[in-house]
């Protein structure tokens, strides 16, 4: 079932646990995601960066569709949307909740940005994640203490924002690690402590099992993923013969690859089992942006 991003988040907040989020740009990884939920009995995120499909609306379609269909509890949320452009895309496609990244701003711009742009999606029902500090790329700036976020300046961001969910910065980096992570639990704990709202981790593929499972314990409530998804996906395609095997067994063994490395975060995260049943339904319309207004159809 499609449900939205706060509700998800916020569970898993109430209950303490994480629900993983891994990035999906085509079908074949949304679905191959969706069986390990509904295998696992896991609520799911699935993420999409802008940029990554050519139609965010074509592709917000099959999302959408297949959450619906889900036997679990599936949300549809943009990852890393870095302009108002791109977070009314999202909406436009049916998104359940967006992300809106203005973490390269100064503070004050990325205060200023990030409430305008909540303010917009909470009316017509679509969950705000923001970003305070900034996670990079490839652990380049890993332990680049400037960029951690700040747990003094959390709880204002959080308040004058009105976002849902806070994404923090502790270390972690996107894409593959040079090295190896130092994540500063520390921070985490002293944001936990003062926010009231489910806190995300960005850039987990190889950070980890064991610190992984510590973030998730230690307050981390939606963790992205997908260089991990993508690696072990390769790997179990390397191991064909292409001179050999049948051509049409690649998708399979890609999907296989996939699911094996997204169940063992599911298994760690404490989400397997946390189903719930629905409660009504909710965006059971499309959102349509004409003229610069927002109308609902049904």
């Amino acid at each position: 079932m499609l449900v939205s991003m706060k509700e998800i988040t916020q569970r898993a907040y109430e209950d303490n646990y994480c629900v993983i989020a891994p990035n999906v740009n085509w079908e074949i990884e949304a679905r191959a995601a969706i069986e390990v939920a509904e295998e696992m009995r896991a609520p799911m995120i699935l993420d999409f960066v802008y940029g990554c499909h050519p139609d965010i609306i074509f592709l917000g379609e099959i999302l959408t569709k297949l959450a619906e269909r889900a036997s679990v509890p599936i949300a549809v949320n943009q990852d890393h949307g870095a302009c108002m452009a791109h977070n009314i895309a999202a909406i436009r496609a049916g998104f359940t909740g967006i992300m809106v990244d203005r973490s390269l701003l100064s503070y004050d711009e990325n205060v200023a940005q990030v409430k305008e742009m909540t303010s917009i999606a909470h009316s017509v029902g679509v969950g705000v994640e923001g970003e305070l500090g900034h996670v990079g790329a490839n652990d380049e700036n890993a332990d680049d203490s400037s960029l951690y976020t700040d747990p003094d300046q959390a709880k204002h961001y959080v308040d004058a924002t009105g976002i849902d969910q806070l994404a923090i910065s502790i270390g972690t980096a996107h894409g593959a690690y040079k090295g190896k992570p130092k994540l500063r639990f520390d921070i985490l704990e002293r944001i936990k402590e003062t926010v009231e709202v489910p806190l995300v981790l960005h850039g987990s593929s190889g950070t980890g099992d064991d610190l992984l499972k510590k973030a998730c314990e230690l307050g981390i409530n939606k963790m992205n993923i997908y260089t991990d998804l993508l690696t072990s996906a390769a790997r179990e395609v390397q191991k064909m013969d292409l001179e050999k095997d049948f051509l049409l067994e690649f998708y399979p063994n890609l999907i296989k690859g996939f699911k094996r490395r997204l169940k063992e975060v599911v298994e760690f995260s404490g989400s397997a089992g946390k189903v719930w049943e629905a409660g009504g339904g909710i965006l059971d319309r499309r959102i349509i942006f004409d003229e610069g207004e927002v109308k609902q159809s049904h």
